[in-house]
């Protein structure tokens, strides 16, 4: 939205304040929310549950205004229009009759290209002779539209995805129309006005109309912002069109690109900090050419990420040609970002003797690489000699200290770490595994873990040696094997036992994790207070022939697919913990395997989650008309209510009804979902991707990880879905129990997560980012180890600093600029204060230590603040309806944000002369 709304500005100036959404599956109320941060007023939607349409129209509650459900303050209401009827081409949106409205859809005559009207009715030329008949047909449709509504001012739209291709077809239009629109205005008997407008136009009509008349109704609750309408809170998922096809499909459709394009985003926003503290110390290092020369590149990478956001793009509902489109557009962004982040890291480290030539290539390079669009990353081996090392620096994207274990893959055992001061690091390595091979399930490399320390937004270093005097050599992992379908040789240097027994453990100072040997799965857990929570994994399967990229139309409930028999194997060491399964199924090659993994580090936010990690392979034909789910089976009493987040930003209560079929108690679940007991016992799935969830019975959660479909469900895509790549898909659950009951005078109060629970989603969506040198090296001397920290102190737990970019480089250079150059976003958490404060994490909040924009920096100077939208476009906070704390921070530099807003400013970042 900022990319395009700026581009609009900069092309032909022009500030959009009008939202136009008519193809979007179901509507969130996040988006709400930005739009009326960015300084939009008006907004119109289409796409919503029929019955939901049925009802408000009824009502005529079809314009509302949409407010949070956390807003008392009514700061952030829009105005909403919601179409009617069933689509929003010419024959759905003229009145209630298509049969009639198709009859002026006049690109369907002769000569045009288009179908005629299969209500067998067509349009024909108007005339002297038909324009009486044609405009009494016409607006007889109106009216009986416009009942549907309160106002006088009804909107007509005129035209649908494939229209207006050539001038001889909207000459057609608009000359039929005019003549029918001059006939109308032409005789007051008709009582009625009728003209050509835009958007724009009707909105400010009605807006005029709504302050001369009240149209509100008694006891109603309105808005200051337009009277006469009610207000609405929540969101309109999941849609049907019609019947019990529920557009809950598309949720998970196409998941591997899903998932490219959530590690496209975290890469963008790494790049655009990166490129925006390399400007702001040009000052001092004169590096100015570097960020610049990318400038072209981060803007193809933004255009290419909000391409995707298409409403067939990341929902997964393009053909394959488009698809490959959309993929080659984001790999080529996503190796764009990842040279110029290495250069970054030089520069940032001091390094710059003869770096500012952007051309040069950089030492570093990232850890992960992927060598084409469609396949999974890969861990970057690091092939060390005797006595040689390879730096390896991470970058953390995010506004706290992060204390964690991190990973990296080496060819030999024989391993130290070493940090920046010198000082060994204790470590671990494990076998890679690598499920997809069966009885070559090790590969013959070596996970070396430790424990990192990396400031916020900034950079740390350390070093792996292979033969280094001065430190202990890391620690391999146990290995436990279960005598599966096939027998694995223990890899060097690792001991290896066998698995006895029909159940075995691992556990860390938090959880025992116990597990089924036979099936592999996950059964139960003991927390450290003794109390055990059920929690059975189930892997299953949909069978459907309804089913299409959209729909989701299972013949019935999923049945599990593990059998008895397949392989597992437990890791243990003193860092990480995990248990690793390929599970038997009917087919000969598993489409599913899973790890489970906990960490033994004291005081890091890992030790307080377990992570489920699922390789998935569905691309052959043996799954089609199949969908993949995992079910968590807890005995938490919720009462099949469970909470799915909207677009990361906020929590929607969701409640499973039998009146319904199950397609339709499937919700969208970007990032997080979780269910609860009166007591506040939570259970919480973190995913790395956006996925479908649902709770089908008592404290469940399932979750569809890939789906494989065979034919077109006929919502227009014209194929099935069988493009299928392996994937892994990971989950970090979380088990949480509330220090108190929050007192609500709602009956079905939101709940929100855990500051535990933000803070373990905010490193799964912005994980810590490594960079290792190209080529092996000599371990440096003290004087060359280097890290990077901009900020004064780490932020408040519940502050998330949303970007911080120079949204113009090409124009830094110039002196004297009007505006200031660098713009922050900052996001305030809504947490739910029933829990553990800070959830054993070592942070401060907000409400105990507020945030001063002018000393938040270490070595850069803040000057020139000024509030903005969040599409930096409008400076006017009584426009963008925030309150008046916006107002105090340009003087004071406190940052006073509430909690759940997102707030933008503009200000100039400078290296102190």
């Amino acid at each position: 939205m900022m990319e395009g709304n700026m581009w609009l500005n900069d092309t032909i100036g022009v500030v959009p304040q009008n939202a136009w959404s008519i193809d979007p599956f179901g509507y969130s109320a996040t988006m709400a929310y930005l739009l009326r941060r960015m300084g939009f007023c008006n907004m119109l939607i289409q796409r919503t549950h029929y019955e939901v349409k049925k009802e408000l129209a009824s009502q005529k509650n079809l314009e509302y205004i949409w407010r949070q459900s956390w807003d008392v303050d009514e700061t952030t209401d829009i105005f909403v229009h919601m179409m009617p009827f069933y689509s929003y081409d010419i024959p759905h949106t003229c009145g209630p009759e298509p049969a009639i409205c198709c009859q002026f859809d006049f690109a369907r005559m002769r000569g045009f290209g288009y179908e005629y009207c299969p209500w067998r009715t067509d349009p024909v030329e108007t005339n002297l002779d038909n324009v009486q008949d044609r405009a009494s047909k016409l607006l007889d449709q109106y009216k009986k539209k416009s009942t549907l509504y309160r106002t006088n001012t009804l909107l007509i739209p005129l035209g649908d995805d494939f229209r207006y291709v050539s001038i001889d077809e909207a000459e057609a239009q608009f000359r039929n129309y005019q003549m029918i629109f001059d006939h109308i205005n032409n005789n007051p008997t008709l009582m009625a006005e009728v003209k050509f407008g835009t958007l724009e136009d009707y909105f400010s009509t009605l807006r005029d109309e709504a302050e001369r008349k009240n149209y509100s109704r008694p006891g109603e609750v309105g808005s200051g912002e337009l009277g006469g309408f009610p207000s609405l809170s929540g969101d309109f998922f999941t849609y049907a069109d019609r019947n019990h096809d529920y557009f809950s499909g598309y949720f998970v459709s196409r998941p591997f690109f899903k998932a490219v394009d959530r590690i496209l985003e975290q890469t963008l926003r790494a790049s655009e900090m990166m490129a925006a503290f390399v400007l702001g110390y040009c000052q001092k290092y004169q590096c100015s050419k570097l960020p610049i020369s990318f400038t072209y590149k981060l803007t193809a990478a933004r255009r290419n990420l909000a391409l995707f956001q298409h409403h067939d793009g990341i929902t997964g509902t393009a053909k394959n040609h488009v698809v490959e489109d959309y993929g080659n557009r984001m790999h080529t962004s996503l190796q764009d970002l990842q040279i110029f982040m290495s250069r970054a890291v030089e520069v940032l480290l001091g390094d710059i003797s003869d770096k500012r030539d952007p051309t040069l290539l950089s030492k570093f390079g990232p850890e992960q690489i992927r060598s084409k669009y469609d396949v999974q990353p890969v861990h970057r081996v690091l092939d060390l000699h005797e006595e040689q090392s390879h730096s390896v620096v991470f970058f953390n994207p995010l506004e706290q200290l992060r204390d964690e274990v991190v990973m990296i893959v080496t060819s030999v055992p024989d391993i130290s770490v070493i940090n920046s001061s010198g000082s060994c690091v204790p470590s671990q390595i494990s076998p890679e595994w690598n499920p997809s091979t069966k009885d070559k399930a090790f590969t013959g490399n070596h996970r070396l873990y430790w424990r990192a320390s990396v400031p916020p937004m900034g950079l740390g270093t350390y070093y792996v040696a292979h033969g280094f005097k001065g430190c202990g050599k890391a620690v391999p992992a146990e290995l436990k094997m279960s005598s599966g379908l096939y027998s694995l040789p223990c890899p060097s240097p690792y001991v290896c036992s066998k698995l006895e027994g029909n159940e075995t453990k691992i556990r860390n100072a938090h959880h025992t994790l116990v597990f089924d040997v036979v099936h592999g799965l996950l059964r139960r857990i003991v927390h450290k207070n003794g109390e055990k929570t059920v929690l059975g994994e189930e892997i299953g399967m949909y069978s459907s022939s309804g089913s299409g990229a959209y729909l989701f139309k299972p013949t019935s409930e999923a049945r599990p697919i593990v059998e008895e028999g397949g392989q597992l194997l437990i890791s243990e060491g003193p860092l990480v913990r995990e248990a690793c399964s390929i599970p038997k199924t009917t087919w000969s090659k598993t489409p599913v395997a899973h790890c489970t993994r906990i960490y033994s580090e004291e005081n890091i936010f890992q030790e307080l989650l377990i992570e489920k990690e699922y390789h998935v392979d569905m691309g052959r034909d043996e799954f089609n008309n199949r969908e993949l789910i995992v079910r968590f089976k807890t005995d938490i009493d919720s009462k099949r209510v469970f909470y799915s987040d909207l677009n990361g930003f906020q929590m929607s209560r969701r409640e499973t009804y039998d009146k319904i079929p199950l397609q339709g108690n499937y919700y969208p679940m970007p990032s997080l979902a979780f269910i609860q007991n009166f007591l506040g016992r939570r259970f919480s799935v973190h995913s790395r991707q956006s996925l479908g969830v649902a709770s089908l019975k008592n404290g469940w959660l399932e979750i569809m990880l890939d789906r494989r479909l065979v034919n077109d469900d006929g919502r227009g895509l014209g194929q099935g879905v069988m493009d299928n790549r392996p994937m892994n898909v990971l989950f970090h659950l979380l088990l949480e129990s509330n220090v108190s009951v929050s007192p609500s005078t709602s009956t079905f109060p939101v709940l929100r997560p855990s500051i535990l629970s933000h803070a373990v989603g905010a490193r799964l969506d912005y994980p810590i980012l490594a960079f290792v040198t190209r080529k092996e090296e000599a371990m440096p001397s003290k004087s060359a180890l280097k890290s990077f920290a901009p900020l004064s102190s780490s932020l408040p737990c519940d502050l998330h600093v949303v970007s911080l970019k120079v949204p113009h480089p090409t124009k830094f250079p110039q002196e004297r600029l009007a505006e200031p150059r660098f713009a922050i976003i900052f996001q305030r958490k809504g947490w739910d204060s029933s829990y553990c404060r800070r959830g054993e994490l070592q942070c401060s909040l907000v409400a105990d230590e507020p945030v001063n924009l002018y000393y938040m920096f270490k070595d850069l100077s803040v000057q020139n603040v000024v509030p903005t939208s969040l599409n930096l476009l409008r400076d006017d906070a009584e426009i963008l309806g925030y309150g008046k704390q916006l107002r105090g921070i340009a003087h004071e530099g406190n940052v006073l944000l509430s909690p759940m807003e997102i707030q933008a400013f503009k200000l100039e970042l400078q290296w102190p002369t």
